[in-house]
């Protein structure tokens, strides 16, 4: 990194830290041993060999394994550890680095991305620590390494999309994982980069349509006209130019102040093997039962309900679908007939299902409850008392504490799935 005379060094500073091939990482350190030097994937077996390998480590990539495969897409010429996933060791592991960056810096001043990513902003640390940007990342990340076992790489950026793409793109190529970048070297270093997928919230799609009118870079896409991009984007345009220069004018306080004008609630499952129409249905009904006692407990009623179905080796493309009830509420029984015969609608009963993915919409506060004249009230009140008493037997002994006779059917997931955290195995 270059110094930078005074002027420059009230530029504000993020870091982007990333905990490399967490899960498999944490395997390692479990058992003592160096994930650089260790062929070990995160996977569990019971699922298969179509099992989905949820993280490999360094030296699985080294060996060409890429990660979130499938077992059996593994060279058989590789001999490797295989790790059951244990999501609660994940979060722990997790949690006490989330510890160590209190030690350095206020929690305002931290934004958890993912489990294992975490945006700093670090600007008035350095004075206080009378240290340069890259001393302080290179002392996190031996912290993490000797406290936890952990490697880590970080970016840092004069904003933070900077700091995401120097993690994501430039710390890669460094020997000790730390790249800095501000709008000056990332015009020099990365315009020309390609695939433009690799940059922060340029997805497949973008690239798609920004490749049909011969733009491949970042250097394309600031040189094109402005009004191009807004036909193609619409507004996500102004977001894509001023990244396309390095711009970013977001700051950690907006993150921490933002408050989503709508809410939802997302249930997804990947099956543990291929279902037919009728099995698929039980965890259909299953999932909206966990949804209303979700939305109970929140105390948050909806009137739109929306679902996927996913289809097994990608036979068919995702169905999807919504429906608007009659009612604003969190009662099972009032969305039951609704979401019934969506599914019925939506997925074709001569292909195998093996992902469902249940959506509840335009969440209001309970007070917002409102039935419509067919609605027997006294029996909504009675079918709320009891729904309560479940939630209540369940936060207190278990969610298997007490079932359901549906759940007891075949192809029902709910018992197994109890026991996963993340949709993973819970130890």
């Amino acid at each position: 990194m270059r110094e930078k005379d005074g002027s420059e060094q009230e530029r504000q500073i993020y870091f982007c830290i990333d905990m490399k091939c967490f899960f498999a990482s944490v395997e390692c350190a479990e058992r003592g041993l160096d994930p650089f030097h260790t062929p070990l994937v995160v996977a569990d077996e019971k699922r298969g060999r179509a099992a989905l390998c949820l993280a490999v480590s360094p030296r699985m990539k080294e060996l060409g394994v890429k990660n979130r495969c499938r077992l059996y897409e593994i060279d058989g010429k590789i001999a490797y550890r295989i790790a059951k996933p244990r999501m609660k060791k994940y979060i722990a592991y997790a949690a006490d680095i989330y510890e160590i960056y209190l030690r350095y810096f206020a929690p305002q001043d931290i934004h958890v991305y993912s489990i294992d990513e975490a945006f700093l902003c670090v600007t008035d640390y350095l004075k206080c620590y009378r240290t340069e940007p890259r001393k302080l990342a290179e002392t996190l990340l031996r912290t993490i390494a000797r406290e936890k076992g952990i490697p880590a790489t970080a970016g840092i950026g004069t904003n933070l999309y900077l700091a995401k793409v120097a993690l994501d793109i430039s710390a890669k190529r460094e020997a000790d994982g730390i790249a800095f970048l501000d709008e000056e070297s990332y015009r020099e270093k990365l315009w020309r980069h390609q695939p433009i997928t690799d940059f922060w919230q340029v997805a497949a799609g973008t690239a798609r349509r920004l490749a049909r009118h011969g733009i491949y870079d970042m250097q394309g896409v600031a040189a094109a006209p402005e009004s191009l991009l807004r036909r193609l984007f619409g507004v996500n345009a102004e977001l894509l130019i001023d990244h396309a220069w390095g711009r970013e004018s977001c700051t950690m306080a907006d993150i921490h102040n933002y408050r989503g004008k709508s809410r939802s609630l997302h249930f997804s499952q990947v099956l543990f093997s291929d279902y037919s129409f009728e099995k698929a249905e039980v965890v259909v009904r299953e999932m909206l039962r966990n949804g209303c006692q979700e939305l109970l407990r929140q105390k948050m009623v909806t009137d739109k309900i929306g679902l996927s179905v996913g289809y097994a080796k990608d036979a068919l493309p995702s169905a999807e679908g919504s429906v608007h009830t009659t009612v604003t509420t969190n009662l099972y029984s009032a969305f039951l007939p609704s979401v019934e015969a969506l599914y019925a609608r939506l997925a074709d009963r001569n292909f195998p299902i093996r992902r469902l993915t249940l959506c509840f919409y335009n969440l209001a506060n309970e007070s917002n409850e409102c039935y419509d004249l067919f609605t027997d009230v006294a029996a909504a009140e009675r079918e709320k008392r009891r729904e309560r008493t479940v939630l209540e037997i369940r936060e207190r002994f278990g969610k298997n504490s007490l079932l359901r006779g549906i759940d007891f059917l075949e192809g029902a997931t709910a018992r197994e799935r109890n026991r996963l955290v993340g949709g993973h195995n819970g130890e």
